[in-house]
């Protein structure tokens, strides 16, 4: 053990108080006793002070030495926490827990996470897609990648980018049932809508300048959104989705947009939530970094 500075002193004398003997301290830290003895008698001669008092059969500390050690303990884990969190910057490590939404995440998370680990190597990925809101306060998560609008928090969040919503149904479905022209029009139709706490009262349009919220209903309810495209697809019904999580299927024929004439472009952001403050770990602040550098704008409506 390096004894030579203050810090290796203050280690020697915790590590005296603790043990209760000059003996067996100098065991757990491979010293001699002797040396161990000089180390506690250069800290009293410096202080001016007793602060143990040594008899052939026990050890104490006086009251100087209490509030020694209270300071000594105090420094030595500010000083572990400072370096700790300095090597975690020059080497980010540690299992780094995301969650995001199943769309999201398959198609624009995933394929990131070989680049990212090959980056950073030391970091273990631990990812949760699942479009159940997961508690980042609570510890449940490290980062997790949310759409809309963000409840108050003490959570720091970083704008990934942005995207918005299309109402949408398959060829046969609308060979069967008709095309709706106008909003009202869905109040005809099987609508497949969302299902979790935070899900719209209504489908949102702008109809001659102003926007109206239009109760729908339907057979099917979901708290996915990759679950109601893939109903849409299968000519359940109409379904209003993330325009990121269909662009495929509008591009091949699979699903058709509708009243893009009402749509009322109410464009959700997308943000990396996580816990903030100089405590990050350099894990989760390089992971959010990535993700707006490699995310930012490809989410974005069109």
């Amino acid at each position: 053990m390096d004894v030579g500075g203050r810090s290796g002193e203050m280690a020697v004398f915790a590590s005296v108080a603790s043990q209760g003997s000059l003996s067996a301290s100098a065991r757990a830290l491979g010293l001699t006793p002797s040396a161990v003895s000089r180390i506690i008698a250069r800290i009293e001669t410096r202080l001016g002070v007793r602060l143990m008092v040594r008899t052939t059969r026990a050890l104490s500390l006086t009251a100087e030495g209490e509030a020694y050690l209270r300071a000594a303990r105090r420094i030595l884990a500010d000083l572990e926490e400072v370096e700790g969190s300095i090597a975690d910057q020059a080497s980010p490590h540690g299992r780094l827990r995301v969650t995001a939404s199943l769309a999201h995440g398959r198609l624009f998370v995933v394929p990131l996470l070989g680049d990212f680990t090959a980056r950073y190597p030391g970091i273990l990925i631990d990812l949760n897609l699942s479009d159940r809101i997961v508690d980042v306060l609570g510890g449940q998560a490290d980062v997790a990648i949310r759409f809309g609008q963000l409840a108050d928090s003490p959570l720091t969040a970083r704008k990934l980018g942005e995207t918005g919503r299309v109402v949408v149904a398959s060829p046969d479905y609308l060979e069967r049932h008709g095309t709706p022209q106008v909003p009202d029009d869905l109040l005809r139709h099987n609508c497949l809508s969302f299902n979790f706490r935070r899900a719209e009262p209504g489908w949102p349009f702008r109809q001659d300048g102003r926007d109206r919220a239009l109760a729908v209903t339907g057979t099917i309810e979901a708290n996915s959104g990759e679950a109601l495209a893939q109903l849409a697809r299968a000519g359940v019904g109409i379904a209003r989705v993330g325009r990121f999580s269909i662009e495929a299927d509008l591009a091949a024929g699979r699903l058709v947009s509708l009243l893009e004439a009402f749509n009322p472009h109410d464009n959700e952001a997308i943000h990396a939530v996580f816990v903030g403050g100089s405590t990050t770990p350099a894990r989760v602040r390089v992971f959010v970094d990535y993700l707006a550098e490699r995310i930012g704008g490809r989410t974005a409506a069109t």
